[in-house]
Order: structure tokens, then sequence, then C-alpha cells
């Protein structure tokens, strides 16, 4: 099944063809985000980060930062930095443009302050939309595909209904050569053991054990039990009773083929097929993982209701009970419910999403992008110094 898609000077293919204007730091968040205003076409991602950071933080913020400007969904991107941050914001827009797409930077100190830096983003920014908007969709394959499947608000129904039929989808993008990005380390614990038996190699098995213990071990450096933060209150209260339940259910979104790669959070793919991504459970911070890594379509399962959408990526809910789909329609793109009340099977749902994909590829709006969901988080390893 191939799909419309924006083919990249670097071969990628978006799904959309956004303008992005990044903060190097928070110290900008206000500057990029008044840029926007008065640029239609231009999404700005504040954030809180970029500087007093340790190094393995900033590098993280700094990956993330250029991947998600590398994202085959943006067109063009302006970056704009403070000047004395620990993320610099030149290195960033340096190696966003490898991508070959427009990029261009601007530096608040040395252009003379907010006002200057606004007045020059706006006239870049109206450069950068009128070369982005003249770029046509082509023909693309299913293997220019990297499908983020994620879950949030799960319930009872998630594990039964809504993964497995995302498991289906994860298996017949596979089938034609796309790759499948399953995040959520967290929601792993307990189900391990059933990803790794699925490795395509030994190094590869260890490096999900990897995770897990590292995801485990942070919590009980601090002195807290993982199991206080996740599952959520909404989680028990839709019938889940442990993080290994939740865990069983989450781990089906990606299907039945083997892991191929285990990657870092924001990291990029090297293989295609399924590949792991260690996130944390937060979805935000996750989902801003998934799409630095490339991808350029999220599948979202949810049982209790999650709205949340990206600003980057077009995300496609999928209800795990037909209460929800029925109750928060405004939100939700494909009922699962109906495997639970017996009118579909998992098979049929899961290749009704695959296609759902597809449309969304070539153009459809979601209904998250409709409502205007645009969260993004990036996820911090340490504290602020």
């Amino acid at each position: 099944m191939n799909f419309l898609g924006y083919r990249r000077p670097d071969g990628k293919v978006g799904v959309r063809n956004h303008v992005l204007i990044i903060p190097s730091v928070a110290c900008a968040n206000e500057v990029c985000n008044a840029i926007s205003l008065k640029v239609k076409g231009t999404i700005s991602i504040p954030h809180q980060h970029g500087c007093a950071q340790l190094a393995f933080d900033a590098e993280q913020t700094a990956r993330t930062l250029i991947g998600v400007g590398k994202n085959p969904n943006v067109a063009a991107v302006l970056v704009v930095g403070l000047g004395c941050e620990v993320v610099n914001s030149s290195m960033v827009a340096s190696k966003i443009s490898e991508s070959g797409k427009p990029v261009k930077n601007l530096i608040i100190q040395e252009v003379g302050g907010s006002p200057k830096t606004i007045k020059e983003g706006i006239k870049i920014s109206k450069e950068l939309v009128s070369y982005a908007s003249q770029l046509k969709r082509v023909k693309a394959k299913p293997d220019s595909l990297i499908l983020g499947v994620e879950c949030g608000g799960s319930d009872a129904c998630s594990g039964l209904a809504a993964n497995p039929a995302l498991g289906v989808t994860s298996d017949l993008l596979v089938k034609e050569g796309g790759t499948i990005i399953l995040s959520e380390t967290t929601e792993s614990i307990g189900a391990e053991h059933i990803l790794a038996r699925r490795a395509v190699n030994k190094k590869v098995r260890e490096k999900i054990f990897e995770i897990i213990r590292r995801t485990e071990m942070r919590a009980l450096n601090l002195g807290h039990d993982i199991g206080r933060a996740n599952p959520a209150p909404g989680n028990y209260e839709g019938g889940i009773t442990t993080l290994e339940e939740k865990s069983l259910g989450c781990v089906m979104k990606g299907g039945s083929t083997k892991v191929m790669e285990v990657v870092e959070y924001s990291e990029a793919p090297q293989k295609k097929g399924l590949v792991l991504m260690d996130t944390p459970g937060h979805d935000a911070e996750s989902m801003t993982g998934l799409i630095a890594g490339g991808t350029q379509i999220i599948a979202f399962t949810t049982g209790r209701g999650n709205p949340l959408g990206s600003p980057i990526a077009p995300v496609i809910k999928i209800a795990s009970n037909s209460f929800l789909y029925s109750k928060m329609q405004d939100n939700m793109d494909i009922n699962a419910g109906e495997i639970v009340t017996g009118k579909k099977t998992i098979r049929e749902i899961g290749e009704s999403i695959y296609r759902e994909v597809f449309r969304v590829a070539s153009g459809k709006l979601t209904k998250s992008e409709i409502c205007g969901h645009r969260e993004f988080a990036i996820n911090r390893i340490g504290p602020s110094f």
C-alpha cells in the first residue's frame, strides 16, 4: 500500500510539511512563540531545557532537538538561541542542516535583544514558509514509514483489544518493509522476557534486559517504588492491577516479529522492522523521543481517554472500549471496543488501523490535529544545576 508524502533532500519521506521554530534553550521560548504567532504555517516547540544541565542531559536534549528538526515531517527550520546556553544553537542548526533541508539560526544576544530577534525571525520564517509551500506530495512506498506505537490512560480492555489490534498493524507494516518503534520501557517491566525471546541476536537480547534494569535501578536509587508512579490511578480504576499486567498488554502493540534493534531515547534506528526505544512511560516525553527518532506517525491506544497530540507527527487515537469512543468521539479515530462487544475481530480492527495509517500519511487529519493538540516534552535524566 503506497501513500503520498513529501520527499526530503536526504531521501526520507514526510507525511506533513511543517516549518519548525526551535528554541535551543528555555530562555528563547517566548521569542520563538512570538515569531510563530506572526507567521502562518510555522510551529514553535517551547521546552524547559537547554541550560543548567549535566553533560548526559545536555547531550540528550541536543540529540532530541536535532532529531526533531531532522524529522521528515519538517520541511525547514529556524533555530533560536540565547547565546550563553549549554545546548549551543549554532551546533543544533548545523547538525539539522546535514539533512539537506533549509535551516537558519538566530542568537538573541548577537541580534540585539528580543524585539530585534522577533522581527528578523518573522522575516526568515516567511521565506521558509514560502519554500515549504512549493513542495508537492509524491508517491512513496510503505518502507518509507516509521510508525511509533504508544499507549496512555490504559484500562483492562487495552491489553485485550486495542493493543493486540495495533500489534496486527505493526506486523503488516513490518511485512511491507516499514519500521515500528515500541517505546515506554517502564511499561515493559515484567514482560521483558517476552521481548527478549524475540530478539534477533544476543546483543539485542542483552540490550533489552539492560534498559529494563536501568529503569528499575533509577527508581531504586532514589529510594522509591516504581509502582507508585506506574500504573497511574486511572489505570487501577480501569481494571489494571499491577505494572506487570499493564506491561503484558503494552508490549502487544509491537506485534509478533523479531526485535531488530534497541535505541536510546530520541535516537534514530539504523534497522528496519520492530525497534525498541528506551523512553519513560510519560506519554508526552515518550512521543517526543519517538519523533526525534524519525517517527512520522504515532498510533496511540487508550482505554481511559487521552487527548495528547504532537506538534510534528499526526497521532491516531484508538479507543479500547466503545463507551470511551462514544464519550470522546472528538478525540478518538478508531473504536477497538468493537472487539470486546464481538462486532469485529482483532484482525479486522488491526487491518482498519493499518488502512488509517496510510490515509493519514497521505494527508488525512487526525482528531488530535483537528483539536489542535501539540504537546511536547523532552525527557530529563537528572536535576538542574
